[in-house]
């Protein structure tokens, strides 16, 4: 579902760290007492972003456009030092 997005990220090792700490930002509280125990976000936060992306909550999120968030989370960061 999301390969595209990962082998995006992948090729750019820059934003590895970047794309594990939002990974955790981002993940619904309490994933970990939930099945599959994986740090997903949650379901309603995500429609929500991807609705007001594209227009439609089931949209799959471009990677070009995940490169471009983890690129400025990564610059915004380096901005707060």
């Amino acid at each position: 579902m999301y390969s595209r997005v990962v082998g995006a990220v992948a090729v750019r090792p820059a934003l590895w760290w970047t794309a594990v700490v939002q990974v955790f930002r981002l993940a619904a509280p309490g994933w970990w007492r939930r099945r599959p125990f994986l740090p997903t976000p949650d379901p309603d936060y995500l429609a929500f972003r991807l609705q007001t992306m594209y227009g439609d909550a089931a949209h799959q999120p471009e990677p070009d456009d995940v490169v471009v968030y983890l690129e400025w989370c990564r610059s915004y960061r380096r901005a707060l030092r």
